[in-house]
């Protein structure tokens, strides 16, 4: 997929019609990716889109018609997939620090719960009416390599048990009278990009359930494989070859013929991050010793993630070709963190030039601090 789903023309008409800064995602670029991953996989690997990426009830609407599944971490992402009343088994539920009301709803959704401790399989236990089955979540011991550490790597770890204290947790669940532990969950990368460094580790985790399946007669029914799938942030970085990702499945589906279960892919950059652009007007230009700011009417109030990862989302002065120059993008709160990369745009940008960003159809308007400085919340369209 491209960096941006509107063109120039496009986003120039959004801006006309809606104002800015805006959000505007095209329903037919996300069902286009999703349709793109759907087809390179095999049978027996079920999509279960995260959530958090971008919880835009219309984009969760067109990923259920496509018969997606949903990977939730909090009572109000559960809440928002509940609007779709999917059939039971659509649904999982993760998270480090699951609430009493947040297990209850899960229950009474029949949703799939990632337990990541023994406090989850022990409330649940106590919680439940009949019996349940959940999956139980590891933190490896090793995993795919990762530019920036977001929520996988193998050191220290909030999330899920540390594979060296399932032994433990298995004899402990013996106790249990109504959980039943009938798979795994392992999520052990983010935005990677080398279909064979997630198939390293996609290897590493079906190792281990066999080894589970052979030395505790762990009978499993899913082994959910996380997310991790990366997108391109800029015209010179490599796609993931999902292709290569899918037949790298299938091969592994051979070498684990003991396993007759699903597994799971929790796909949610990939899906959701080329369907999205933001719109925002400069406001002024300056130099400061040397550097070039664009002063822009949004910063880290609307996109946190270059602060978090320190790589900007790719961006684009609308309508305004011509030499460049090295820029700064500054938002307008007061405080220098709010930066949003240093970029190439032209040289005669100029106060209410419009500026695109691409691929912030993840981690774009809901990872936000909307509330910060009280500056006002841009709208979100949805264009078909």
């Amino acid at each position: 997929m491209g960096l941006f789903p509107f063109d120039d023309a496009a986003c120039s008409a959004l801006a006309e019609a809606h104002g800015t800064p805006l959000f505007a995602y095209r329903g037919a670029t996300a069902e286009t990716q999703f349709k793109r991953l759907r087809e390179a996989l095999p049978k027996g690997v079920r999509l279960a889109y995260a959530v958090k990426a971008n919880p835009h009830p219309e984009l969760l609407k067109r990923f259920a018609s496509l018969g997606a599944s949903f990977d939730c971490a909090s009572i109000g992402e559960l809440r928002g997939v509940k609007e779709l009343s999917l059939p039971p088994g659509r649904i999982f539920f993760a998270g480090p620090g699951k609430r009493r009301e947040e297990l209850e709803l899960a229950l009474q959704m029949s949703v799939r719960i990632q337990a990541e401790g023994w406090e989850d399989l022990a409330r649940l236990d106590e919680m439940s009416k009949s019996d349940v089955s959940m999956n139980l979540r590891v933190h490896p011991a090793t995993g795919a390599e990762e530019g920036n550490r977001i929520i996988g790597g193998v050191g220290p770890s909030a999330f899920g048990i540390d594979e060296e204290q399932l032994p433990e947790i298995l004899e402990r669940a013996k106790s249990l009278r109504r959980v039943r532990i009938r798979g795994l969950h392992v999520f052990a990368a983010s935005n990677q990009r080398d279909a064979e460094k997630l198939l390293a580790t996609h290897r590493m985790v079906l190792e281990m359930a066999a080894r589970l399946h052979r030395e505790h007669r762990l009978e499993l029914e899913q082994i959910d494989l996380g997310g991790g799938l990366g997108v391109a942030y800029s015209e010179d970085q490599t796609e993931l070859d999902v292709k290569a990702l899918g037949q790298g499945l299938l091969q592994l589906r051979h070498e684990h013929s003991w396993f007759k279960g699903e597994l799971i892919l929790e796909p949610g950059r990939y899906l959701s991050a080329s369907c999205g652009i933001y719109l925002v007007r400069v406001i002024r230009i300056k130099e400061s010793r040397g550097t070039r700011f664009a002063i822009l009417e949004g910063g880290i109030n609307h996109l946190l993630r270059p602060l978090l990862t320190g790589e900007p989302f790719p961006v684009r002065a609308v309508g305004k070709p011509g030499p460049m120059a090295h820029t700064t993008l500054a938002g307008p709160l007061c405080t220098s963190l709010d930066r949003l990369g240093d970029v190439d745009l032209p040289i005669d940008l100029a106060p209410g030039d419009l500026l695109a960003f691409g691929h912030t159809g993840a981690y774009g308007f809901s990872e936000g601090m909307t509330h910060f400085l009280s500056h006002p919340i841009p709208a979100e369209i949805w264009v078909t």
